[in-house]
């Protein structure tokens, strides 16, 4: 999770040139970041109800992160070959906490 959001972070160390892309990188950064830090919350979380409720705020940024990825690429903000490991870690991350939801529900 912290590898994803770092990845988001470089992607965008350079501010974007349009004004729709730099609020779409900002969010970006933002949900992306919120993912791992809610992630972070749930390993350290005592009941399964508190766990749950961390992975189902991770899972929503990290669909978040999704939609706005997408976008981005439907606009030609982002050219897909530059973040195409971004767009697949995002799926597998999403895969692994819809697991972990069902595991602790």
């Amino acid at each position: 999770m912290r590898n994803f959001a770092a990845s988001i972070v470089l992607v965008f160390s350079n501010k974007p040139i349009s004004y729709a892309g730099d609020y779409l990188a900002k969010q970006l950064i933002r949900s992306a970041c919120s993912s791992a830090l809610n992630f972070g919350e749930f390993e350290g979380a005592g009941t399964n109800k508190d766990k749950v409720n961390k992975l189902r705020l991770t899972l929503k940024e990290l669909r978040e992160s999704q939609r706005n990825i997408n976008i981005q690429l439907k606009s030609d903000l982002l050219i897909r070959d530059n973040v195409e490991q971004i767009v697949r870690e995002n799926d597998e991350l999403i895969r692994i906490v819809v697991t972990l939801i069902k595991k602790y529900s």
